[in-house]
């Protein structure tokens, strides 16, 4: 009985000492630096000409490209709300920014990118990957 109260006291306290790292010791500046950088480097990863992207036939049977879209998006979504730790009204705004960055992205993609396509099923999982986002950071992170 001790030792699960003394684990659950340690899980207890690594969590504080990870949310007080996460809220307090990295400055505004330095959160929207790694919110800028990351949003940079999915945009390279979207406009990537299809020519280099892997054909594995099996990727396309578990929708591999659809989950990529929904992991990118809920980073996205956690790092933004994470630099500019908006009011809970304010939020849904961040989500409206993901919703014109996906269709952009697909635009793009569609006028712009050799062997790519519009595909609303990738601003679907887009959509997905924001909620989830924010739904995490609310969940977890800003309590």
């Amino acid at each position: 009985m001790d030792r699960l109260l003394l684990v659950g006291l340690k899980r207890a306290f690594y969590k504080a000492l990870f949310f007080l790292l996460l809220r307090m010791v990295i400055a505004a500046r330095t959160r929207t630096v790694f919110a800028v950088l990351y949003f940079t480097f999915i945009s390279v990863m979207f406009f990537l000409p299809g020519s280099v992207l892997p054909k594995e036939d099996w990727l396309s049977k578990i929708y591999f490209d659809k989950w990529v879209h929904v992991g990118f998006f809920t980073v996205l979504l956690i790092l933004w709300l994470w630099a500019k730790m908006p009011a809970k009204r304010k939020a849904w705004w961040f989500i409206v920014a993901a919703a014109v960055y996906g269709i952009a992205v697909e635009i793009i993609q569609y006028r712009f990118v050799p062997n790519r396509s519009f595909d609303m099923g990738d601003w679907a999982a887009d959509m997905t990957g924001s909620f989830i986002g924010l739904w995490f950071w609310y969940r977890y992170i800003k309590k």
